[in-house]
């Protein structure tokens, strides 16, 4: 049996890295005991599959997971298992089963849209942002490697301020196997350093429907 689950990773959470949110969500189905099914194998693996790497500092409301149990168990029963066995910094959402034959999460996320908060004044962000999408390129360094970061940058506009009168932006970014745009490496772009904002996912946006109920 085949299950997705939304779920949201808060500021408890935010400096929890890819790999170990993998380890915890390992350690979430069996305090929840759900029957967690395993590759086949010499070195069998739990069969836990994590749509997109998170960055590190970044919290998400629309996280999504693929887990496969070894037997049929409603999507109630184990939404209400999950969310009593989560640790503080997971919130299960939502629960559906999905068709086993469909493609793995992370072959179909397309792009990824952001929120970015800026704790410190930008009273010009508004400028930058104009430059920014009129620049026919941004050349930028990820590990040394040269990158066109402005053929990442799907969408960029400017949100309301918080309630605190901080400036907030939502960029849309590719995020392709070998095409994926860095929240950081916008804010950096805007001239901001990316310690002085707080991003949080908004949305996943794949290929095709691939969030259909089995």
């Amino acid at each position: 049996m085949r299950v997705r689950i939304t779920f949201a990773k808060t500021d408890l959470m935010r400096f929890t890295g890819h790999l170990d949110l993998h380890r915890a969500w390992e350690r979430l189905i069996r305090r929840a005991g759900l029957p967690l099914a395993y590759s086949q194998g010499f070195s069998p693996h739990p069969r836990i599959n994590l749509a997109s790497a998170l960055p590190l500092g970044f919290t998400s409301d629309c996280e999504l997971v693929d887990i496969w149990l070894e037997q049929e168990i409603t999507t109630e029963e184990i939404r209400l298992a999950l969310a009593q066995a989560a640790p503080p910094g997971i919130l299960i959402l939502v629960v559906v089963p999905v068709d086993d034959r469909l493609p793995a999460l992370q072959t179909v996320v397309e792009a990824s849209e952001f929120s970015v908060t800026f704790l410190d004044p930008a009273d010009d962000l508004d400028a930058r942002c104009l430059s920014m999408m009129a620049a026919e390129s941004l050349p930028r360094h990820w590990r040394s490697k040269p990158y066109d970061l402005r053929q990442l940058i799907l969408d960029l506009r400017l949100l309301p301020d918080d309630d605190q009168g901080h400036r907030r932006m939502q960029v849309t970014l590719s995020a392709r196997e070998g095409a994926t745009g860095r929240p950081e490496e916008v804010i950096a772009a805007l001239g901001t350093i990316p310690e002085s904002t707080r991003v949080h996912r908004e949305r996943l946006i794949f290929k095709e429907t691939v969030l259909a109920a089995g």
